[in-house]
């Protein structure tokens, strides 16, 4: 079942990692090749000699092994692999991977790694319940990490509750389930994301108040399908997700660009805020008050239609143009002329007004408008949101 598939196991420091000498175990069982890294702590429960046996595979344990690093560096490692496991993800862990810190080789590897991460928390029940994990969890989910567990049970250390790492064979579950091969592999999903900036001058420019939020739900919902996803992105508030490939853009002519260079795709969603109107006589220089008390007169030209471009190209069309309609009044009709304006297949439409608190917000109401009508959802995460419409797009992919 997992014939073939490379295993980056990070083994943290608790009274589980004894499991994970199981969990080694069964994964190579299962056909899988795991290579161990162990942390400081992790030390102080299983020893390096018992990994490595166990494993087959040499262990890593040390950031700074010049060694190492001629042989396989920690961005090669972090890298060859088909999914990165924590086993047991310790409170520590945990809260390094949620605050982005890089302090050792267990936290680079998962700061430097492009692949799926799924971690086995495990930890005393009151570090489990405690606000600041929870924030973590929430912020690791938030970033498309996957979770298995942790379980109900006994503690090494007395009390009872949730908190137990799950057992090796439950994890090895977890582990089969991330490298299925989802309804979406072998497809080429392309999507762009968050705002644009028009530059007035080397220090201003006009924008929007997109986050990006949605765009990057939407490209992890897809990617975690099995979709080979490329993700152009403005200058957004979040940060891109783990495993697609990323393109950053600045203006709107530089995401056509972009997105002419990916194309051509199977799929393409429009969820970025592209700018209308682009400053045609930008300044090359900070523009300044003379004290004259008269504004700089800015002359506005169109930007290229993107949507509209490849939603209407003859050749290599994407079997699926999906575009999005921010809206602050009449939202289902003006949708509804966009769609047809633009020539793409859906238009997903959203209020955008203040009083929504959705642009910038971490909620959304939308409606799907297609040759088959309007189906609007109720108001959801928009994490909620993206799985939706990825699976929608799987079905109509397939």
């Amino acid at each position: 079942m997992l014939a073939g598939k490379r295993i980056l196991l990070i083994v943290g420091g608790g009274i589980a990692a004894f499991k994970s000498l199981d969990l080694i175990r069964r994964l190579r069982e299962r056909g899988a090749t795991v290579t161990p890294v162990l942390t400081r702590a992790a030390e102080e429960f299983v020893t390096p000699l018992s990994t490595s046996a166990l494993a087959g595979q040499k262990v890593y344990r040390d950031l700074f092994d010049l060694t190492d690093e001629a042989e396989m560096g920690h961005i090669e490692l972090s890298r060859a692999a088909d999914l990165v496991v924590v086993a047991p993800a310790t409170a520590d862990l945990m809260g390094k991977m949620a605050g982005g810190l890089a302090n050792d080789l267990a936290s680079t590897l998962l700061m430097a790694t492009d692949k799926r991460v799924l971690i086995a928390p495990a930890m005393n029940v009151r570090m489990w319940e405690h606000p600041a994990t929870q924030r973590n969890l929430a912020t690791l989910k938030g970033d498309g990490v996957l979770t298995v567990g942790p379980d109900v049970g006994d503690m090494a250390c007395g009390e009872h509750g949730p908190g137990r790492m799950s057992e090796p064979l439950a994890i090895v579950d977890a582990v089969e389930a991330a490298l299925l091969d989802g309804p979406l592999k072998g497809k080429h999903v392309l999507v762009t994301s968050g705002p644009t900036h028009e530059p007035i001058d080397p220090v201003r420019y006009i924008a929007n108040r997109s986050s990006g939020a949605q765009g990057t739900a939407i490209a992890r919902s897809l990617a975690a399908l099995g979709a080979n996803v490329t993700f152009v992105t403005g200058p957004a508030d979040v940060p891109p997700p783990l495993g697609v490939k990323v393109v950053k853009v600045q203006t709107a002519s530089e995401m056509k660009e972009a997105v002419d260079a990916a194309l051509p795709a199977d799929a393409a969603v429009f969820a970025a805020a592209v700018a209308d109107w682009r400053v045609a006589n930008a300044s090359g220089s900070k523009m300044k008050k003379d004290g004259s008390g008269n504004a700089p007169a800015l002359e506005f030209t169109e930007n290229p239609d993107i949507l509209a471009g490849v939603s209407q190209m003859k050749k290599d069309r994407p079997k699926l143009v999906v575009g999005f309609a921010a809206e602050t009044d009449d939202v289902q009709a003006n949708a509804t002329a966009k769609r047809k304006r633009k020539g793409c297949d859906w238009i997903v439409a959203n209020d955008v007004s203040p009083e929504t608190g959705i642009m910038g917000g971490s909620e959304n109401a939308v409606t799907i408008i297609s040759d088959e009508g309007a189906e609007s959802w109720p108001r959801l995460t928009k994490d909620q949101v993206a799985a939706k419409i990825a699976a929608k797009i799987a079905g109509a992919l397939a």
